[in-house]
């Protein structure tokens, strides 16, 4: 067997990206890795539902043995056997996030020989995650821009503290991934939707008009969708904004806010509407969260190259797994916080 690669799970953020980015460019190259130390700063160390959740189903789709996954687990070894096509579920049990499971899960999917299709149950809008709709009008728009093909539907909103959720997408063979060179943002509408499950249909609504009046005083079109349910386990609201230029994919940044008990709606439009602002203001082709996300998809694709609009230890967490695992390097311009350039040699 090939060298085992060694991982220390507390590098940078020391959170579990670095345990599913890890794992699912385990799979995609083939190459088996030893992590310790995951999750260890933590105040609950080790591996949470979600994290052992991503984890198993990355196994699962790429035929992988793991010593070490259990909850609570610090350590883990992962041998990846080959890839397969079919249906994959996951269910959280909790309100683990679903779209950082689904993240995971797509770099080696869309490798896979044949169509993949993942369900995951669990959480959809909630803290400390990408929602559902970010994933669907920010990040999946930008991995078609490189070839990907990726379909996502939701099928139910999850919030804290049930879940309860249901997404379903599905990826087909792409073979390789075209590199990408975006750095400057151009933006004629701001988009969004604002939801409520279980509650009043005017959360929803006074969540979206906050955010258009304070994005319209900044002098910015905004179109938002109101969109309210009660098929939810748990009530909940959320708003998600991202720009758009001339019907174009990319560049496109997005923004969100999450309702939660005693949070009136006008704080939620006010916050999301702020924090698009803050990277429109900054000029950059992606947002924070996405300059993140993309670096597994540079280091496969090679060549490219990335203006983001600041600067965070998850995007370096995830530069250090991409380099453990394909001979890429990352040239990085810029400081933490900052606007930087990053690019792919």
């Amino acid at each position: 067997m090939k060298k085992m690669i060694e991982i220390d799970g507390s590098f940078q953020e020391g959170g579990g990206a670095l345990l599913r980015v890890s794992a699912a460019l385990s799979a995609l190259t083939g190459k088996a890795f030893h992590m310790e130390n995951i999750r260890v700063r933590r105040p609950k160390p080790g591996m949470m539902m979600q994290h052992f959740s991503a984890a198993r189903a990355i196994a699962n789709l790429s035929g992988a043995q793991v010593n070490g996954l259990k909850l609570g687990s610090t350590q883990i070894t992962f041998i990846p056997g080959q890839l397969r096509g079919g249906k994959i579920k996951v269910d959280v049990q909790t309100a683990g996030s679903t779209s950082l499971i689904l993240q995971a899960l797509i770099i080696p999917a869309l490798f896979a020989p044949e169509t993949v299709e993942i369900e995951i149950k669990g959480g959809t809008d909630v803290q400390w995650a990408p929602s559902v709709d970010y994933l669907s009008h920010v990040t999946l728009p930008i991995l078609r821009s490189m070839g990907a093909s990726v379909k996502l539907e939701l099928l139910n909103r999850g919030h804290y503290p049930r879940g309860g959720g249901l997404i379903r997408a599905i990826t087909k063979p792409v073979g390789k991934l075209k590199p990408l060179t975006i750095h400057e943002l151009k933006v004629d509408v701001i988009k969004g939707i604002s939801h409520s499950t279980r509650l009043p249909r005017h959360v929803a609504i006074r969540q979206a008009d906050s955010a258009q009046k304070t994005l319209r005083s900044a002098g910015f079109e905004v179109e938002i969708e109101v969109k309210s349910d009660d098929n939810g386990l748990s009530p909940g609201s959320g708003l998600v904004l991202w720009s758009e230029y001339k019907g174009k994919n990319i560049p496109r940044v997005g923004a969100s806010s999450l309702g939660k008990p005693g949070k009136p709606a006008e704080i939620v439009g006010r916050e999301a509407a702020t924090e698009i602002l803050s990277y429109l203001s900054r000029g950059a082709a992606l947002d924070q969260y996405m300059g993140d996300q993309i670096i597994p998809y540079m280091a496969i694709s090679g060549s490219s190259s990335v203006k983001i609009s600041r600067l965070t230890n998850h995007t370096l967490t995830n530069i250090y797994a991409a380099e453990k695992f394909t001979d890429c390097h990352f040239h990085v311009e810029g400081s933490l916080g900052e606007v930087t350039l990053i690019e792919v040699e």
